[in-house]
């Protein structure tokens, strides 16, 4: 089996590039990354020599590109991980986020369509339903994004759906809840967190602290993508979530206590536009495909704070601006 897999440098998708070459042992993979800032060739570097793992690098809106990619490596499957996915960038330049998640993936499955690709799994996010004061979000509830970022996804995944109305094409897409684990870009609220504290600084805790989140481990991201793409009925929406609900202040305070640190450490500052107040998945669908999350919250979270402790040079690295020269050294190496 060959996996085109879009976006693989990044946090979620190089998770689960190494997930796919260590779990299937026949399987192979080709990653196309346009490495933006949030990309990193350290991130897949234990990997980049394995013999079933090729990367090409260039845009998913690129048709040239993506169409020489379908015709010479002829995948199976594709999953696409490939967006723009930071809420606060989003506000700043929503137009980036709309050609990346909206055009691109259009580009994608219409090459998809022309080569008769097996199955396309979209990677989606739980902030496609906005916010939900009670209950848990099931896969046929409305979609009702409250940011540029989340509306690009939610129109992405309204394109996915209709080339499987319109065209046949045998798509999938899941939606997770907020991922964290090794190699999350320093920006996002929980290695933004543990870094700054490993710098003694203090952590920037936006209004009360009091929206809600459902939090997952990204090796149970990973198992639940893979499952669907395996086991999922083709044209279905399937909720991937941990079952860690907590408010952000609860969050903080436990990192903090993993790392010794008090309520001092805590900085609250100005509430960003847009903020939805709570996300919670209904993840019962997903669970009668045989998958259930296995890494408990508070064990993930002291392994995620151990991996930063010990790969100080690759975030301290991003953090410094040092990155941003030795990404571009990269970039052109392999262009």
């Amino acid at each position: 089996m060959k996996l085109l897999i879009t976006g693989g440098l990044g946090f979620i998708g190089s998770n689960f590039v190494r997930y796919i070459l260590n779990k299937y042992p026949d399987d192979k993979v080709v990653n196309l990354d346009i490495v933006t800032y949030c990309a990193n060739f350290d991130n897949l570097k234990d990997i980049e020599d394995n013999p079933r793992y090729v990367f090409v690098k260039g845009d998913i809106g690129d048709k040239d590109l993506v169409d020489k990619i379908f015709r010479e490596e002829k995948p199976n499957f594709v999953v696409n991980f490939a967006a723009a996915s930071h809420v606060d960038r989003s506000i700043l330049e929503p137009e980036l986020f709309v050609k990346t998640n909206v055009v691109g993936t259009q580009t994608l499955l219409e090459a998809a369509r022309k080569y008769g690709i097996e199955k396309f799994e979209q990677i989606s996010t739980d902030e496609v339903y906005g916010t939900i004061e009670q209950g848990q979000s099931k896969e046929g509830d409305n979609l009702l994004p409250n940011s540029p970022y989340a509306a690009s996804k939610a129109a992405a995944d309204l394109l996915v759906r209709s080339y499987y109305k319109t065209f046949g094409l045998p798509v999938l897409t899941t939606r997770s809840s907020n991922n964290f684990g090794p190699y999350q870009y320093p920006e996002k609220v929980i290695p933004l967190f543990i870094t700054n504290l490993l710098e003694n600084k203090k952590v920037p805790l936006y209004g009360t602290g009091k929206n809600v989140r459902d939090w997952i481990y990204v090796g149970d991201n990973c198992s639940g993508i893979d499952i669907v793409l395996r086991k999922g009925r083709i044209g279905e929406i399937y909720n991937i979530g941990g079952g860690n609900q907590i408010t952000n202040l609860e969050l903080t305070k436990t990192i903090l206590n993993e790392l010794g640190r008090g309520d001092d450490c805590i900085e609250y500052v100005k509430d960003r536009p847009g903020h939805d107040f709570r996300y919670a998945l209904d993840t019962s669908k997903v669970g009668e495909l045989g998958w259930q999350a296995r890494y408990p919250f508070n064990d993930a979270v002291k392994e995620t704070i151990k991996w930063y402790q010990k790969n100080s040079e690759w975030w301290q690295r991003i953090k410094s601006g040092e990155y941003s020269e030795y990404y571009k050294k990269q970039y052109l190496e392999r262009s």
